[in-house]
């Protein structure tokens, strides 16, 4: 659309003003079109017109059809999650089982045709960090910039976790993997819409998750929120009472804290999170004190 110049008077527009035309028929057309440009589109009489009563007056129409009522529409029913058929989380099992290292296990999962998510997720997240580090983290599931990058923790969420990480001397690498950590998802494709992962899907992937923690062999497991809480320690109890205190999984110590998601929604809970940081930190040097 042409916008007009209001700051050059001349080029205001292109008609000149109606007191500046002789009376005449062409004068007359051009205040018409003068009018126009302004806006107006309807003429108004000397008199008001009382146009309930010109309907009345006018002959009535013929009766208009009753409009057929608008089909009931009902919301579309929410997405089926995937359901694990009879059977197809022992085969998962099995796969995993038969993998001997990490780089295995990765063939293995993308592979992996059983979990519907798969077809949805544009890449397979399998992990980060140092595979020589002595922490592992296990986080939900991936979402949006994770898919994209084939990377765990890499949107908000991850950056707020390199932080706290940062807090106590960690990172995802370095040369000394005392000081670094390995991060994972217990689901390696990213939900739709970044729904929750069903309990079907967590069930069916669960035994790759183990397999990866087994061949990682971390001295410490750090589960991050409610769902990885859950699938690891195989337990029903809330995060917000778990989290902070240690637990055990086979041997292996693993430290429930509050995902970093949660602290962006609820900036006021990072003092808990500062206190299970400096848990897990006190945990780390106790095992270096004992080395040395």
């Amino acid at each position: 659309m042409h916008r007009t110049d209001w700051s050059t008077p001349a080029r205001r527009h292109s008609i000149s003003p109606v007191s500046a035309l002789p009376s005449s028929f062409d004068a007359d057309l051009a205040a018409l079109a003068w009018q126009v440009e302004l806006g107006a589109d309807e003429a108004i009489c000397e008199e008001p017109v009382d146009r309930f009563a010109v309907a009345q007056a006018a002959e009535p129409a013929a009766p208009r059809p009753a409009a057929a009522p608008p089909p009931t529409r009902s919301s579309p029913p929410p997405p089926r999650p995937a359901v694990a058929p009879a059977g197809e989380t022992a085969a998962a099992a099995a796969i995993a089982a038969a993998c001997p290292d990490l780089p295995a296990l990765k063939a293995a999962m993308a592979a992996y045709e059983g979990c519907t998510l798969k077809r949805g997720a544009r890449t397979l997240v399998f992990a980060d960090g140092d595979p020589r580090a002595r922490v592992m983290l296990v986080g939900e599931a991936p979402g949006r910039e994770e898919d994209m990058a084939g990377l765990p923790f890499v949107g908000r969420s991850g950056q707020l976790l390199d932080r706290m990480l940062a807090a106590i001397g960690l990172a995802r690498t370095g040369d000394d993997p005392a000081r670094t950590v390995y991060i994972t998802n217990v689901l390696p494709w990213r939900p739709p819409a970044n729904r929750e992962p069903s309990s079907d899907e967590v069930a069916m992937m669960r035994p790759f998750l183990m397999r990866h923690i087994a061949l990682k062999a971390p001295q410490v497991l750090v589960t991050l929120g409610a769902p990885a809480t859950r699938t690891v320690l195989s337990t029903t109890t809330g995060i917000n009472r778990m989290h902070g205190i240690w637990a055990g999984l086979d041997g292996l110590p693993v430290l429930p804290m509050l995902h970093p998601a949660a602290l962006l929604r609820a900036p006021e809970r990072k003092r808990e999170a500062w206190a299970d940081l400096l848990t897990l930190a006190a945990r780390l040097d106790g095992d270096d004190r004992a080395r040395n």
